[in-house]
């Protein structure tokens, strides 16, 4: 039984310079088998730099995919989603420069899922209150929210790419 096609999510390339972006496209082209040209346009919170997104359809599995992929270029700043589906949670994948990577499981209404054992190992680890709560952001990735947000709001109204996997 064929999963292809079960699962849908959008690539958010909130930053690159623009001798980066054919990579970039390369590279989600490459991950879904279909040519990927994204509509470029200047990110206003770091001129100089271009913005683009991209929703796309694929095997669940493929968010983490265009995530390994997109990291090759680690001067870009990006977001990778992917929807849950059918006996698979969603995730969230958030790149900047400073911070590296970070990865989250998804709810269907695209909540952040933490699961007790998180809990737990954050309890454990946790000595006071504050503590607690520090460790409760990272596991949020307030970190990484915090240095992508304004990227984020800049991109408001920015024209989407659809891309479908192929095979």
């Amino acid at each position: 039984m064929s999963t292809r096609g079960n699962t849908q999510g959008v690539v958010y390339v909130h930053s690159s310079p623009a001798a980066v972006c054919p990579h970039v496209e390369w590279a989600i082209s490459g991950t879904l088998g279909v040519r990927a040209e994204l509509r470029w346009t200047a990110q206003p919170a770091a001129p100089g730099l271009l913005r683009a997104e991209c929703a796309w359809t694929g095997d669940p599995g493929t968010g983490s995919k265009l995530a390994a992929a997109l990291r090759a270029w680690p001067m870009t700043r990006f977001e990778v989603t992917e929807e849950p589906s059918s006996g698979v949670d969603g995730e969230r994948y958030c790149y900047a420069p400073t911070l590296g990577l970070w990865r989250a499981r998804t709810s269907a209404s695209g909540d952040i899922v933490v699961d007790e054992n998180q809990l737990r190992a954050i309890a454990t680890a946790a000595r006071g209150g504050e503590s607690f709560a520090f460790k409760v952001d990272e596991l949020l990735g307030a970190s990484w929210d915090e240095a992508l947000e304004p990227y984020r709001r800049a991109g408001d109204g920015a024209p989407v790419t659809w891309l479908h996997r192929v095979g």
